[in-house]
């Protein structure tokens, strides 16, 4: 995976390309993807540009953390208090397709394990 600065979600961020918006705050933004997974699958993504997972820092420990509270809330505005799923693809081999971290938030139905 190649990072870049300008993916589709630095694009959404800046308002270049519309998006489903639920959520919003200084650090954070989340948008219902396009290619739904579950009945409830809404991104939630940072606005600093932090390609994978494995590249966050230790300065980034406030962000990440703020990131899964974020998840929380969203997920409490979306009516999944029967549980959900949360997901992070790390890198190609992980599956992830825009070099940009991201969290899945997957809900509505039940979750199998292993995923599919």
């Amino acid at each position: 995976m190649t990072p870049s600065t300008d993916t589709i979600f630095t694009k959404i961020i800046r308002r270049e390309i519309p998006a489903d918006i639920v959520y919003e705050d200084d650090l954070a933004l989340a948008f219902k993807d396009i290619q739904p997974q579950a009945p409830v699958h809404i991104l939630v993504i940072p606005k600093k540009p932090i390609p994978q997972l494995a590249d966050a820092e230790s300065q980034d420990h406030a962000l990440m953390g703020h990131l899964l509270l974020t998840v929380k809330r969203v997920a409490e505005q979306a009516g999944l208090s029967n549980g959900y799923r949360v997901v992070i693809n790390n890198g190609d081999d992980g599956g992830q397709t825009v070099p940009h971290l991201h969290l899945h938030i997957l809900g509505k139905r039940q979750m199998k394990w292993p995923p599919g």
